[in-house]
């Protein structure tokens, strides 16, 4: 049986919500069944942002998670309020230029991901979400990379696709 209980939180602007999407829509077009639970503030950009997703083959009871398998944290903040909903022995992959507290665990996997850097690389640095949602593809192993380029390319606007997949690819690379 396969499920993975991901939460993704950041600022609203960062693009925690799209990656949430991505995630499920991949997942979705993979044969899983899905759960894709949006949270943010009224401001939204700017304002606290995350989602959770759960990906299983199996039937899903509750969107909710409380025992995360992988928790993506994309500034100092979601550190601090999602570094205990991780399981132990799960994963943590932080925004390594943007996330400068330290980790309290020591019964999890960090990954940590210079994703502005490499972002910067196919050319703007709002594509950090992506080079980090790449990161995630290699760590989880549940889902293809092409699964996720394929939403991309049905999902986001032509126009970003291909410095989405570019970044994608970053992330997807940057993890041995």
């Amino acid at each position: 049986m396969t499920v993975i209980k991901i939460i993704f939180a950041g600022f609203g602007g960062q693009g925690i919500q799209t990656m949430g999407k991505l995630i499920a829509y991949a997942g979705l077009d993979s044969g899983l069944n899905v759960s894709w639970l949006p949270s943010y503030g009224p401001e939204m950009r700017g304002g606290t942002s995350n989602c959770s997703v759960i990906l299983s083959d199996e039937e899903i009871g509750s969107p909710v998670v409380i025992n995360a398998d992988i928790v993506v944290a994309m500034n100092n903040p979601s550190l601090e309020k999602f570094e205990n909903y991780i399981k132990s022995n799960g994963i943590l992959i932080i925004d390594s230029e943007l996330v400068r507290i330290q980790v309290k665990r020591q019964d999890i996997t960090i990954f940590k991901i210079p994703a502005e850097t490499l972002s910067l690389e196919v050319g703007d640095k709002r594509y950090a979400n992506m080079v980090v949602l790449g990161a995630l593809i290699k760590v989880i192993k549940t889902l293809e990379l092409e699964s996720v380029i394929k939403s991309i390319n049905i999902h986001v606007k032509e126009k970003y696709y291909t410095n989405n997949k570019l970044a994608l690819d970053k992330g997807f690379n940057y993890i041995n």
